[in-house]
């Protein structure tokens, strides 16, 4: 065997073992502990920001990142009620980290695609979402079917 042809066999073999590799996830993963430094880059409503966490030296990933054990009132509500709490409780978040440095642990998947579920603390190490539910404008959530807010 040639050496072309011995480094196409192996490069075709990486290339058909690849999707197996980035599928094969387990259904539970244990959380990543961190911490894991992170950049507000900005706030989408009172328990989801985006950021920009800084995984390994000189790399970092944009992630929107919800903040673990909290439930915010949703930016598009069923009622109008909704909607102020909403904008109160994103406004409040928007206040505690702006667009300043978080750190994230205790890493896990969120239920929807694109998100992670964290433990955050501000640059002073102050937790967020403790923060949150003291103000009394997110509810604590562990999961599950969340309560209306609408009445």
């Amino acid at each position: 065997m040639t050496i072309l042809s011995r480094f196409a066999v192996r490069h075709m073999a990486a290339a058909l073992a690849l999707p197996l590799l980035t599928c094969a996830q387990p259904a539970e993963a244990e959380p990543f502990r961190g911490p894991v430094e992170a950049d507000v880059l900005a706030v989408i409503d009172g328990d989801t920001f985006l950021a920009e966490a800084h995984v390994w030296p000189g790399q970092s990933v944009r992630i929107n990142v919800r903040v673990r054990g909290i439930d915010a009132p949703e930016m598009h509500s069923r009622c109008p009620a909704e909607q102020r709490s909403a904008l109160r409780a994103r406004a409040a978040l928007e206040a505690l980290i702006g667009n300043g440095a978080v750190s994230i642990s205790n890493i896990g998947s969120a239920k929807y695609y694109g998100r992670v579920l964290a433990d955050v603390e501000t640059e002073d190490g102050v937790p967020v979402g403790a923060v949150m539910l003291s103000g009394g404008l997110v509810r604590a959530y562990a999961g599950g079917r969340r309560q209306s807010w609408c009445g």
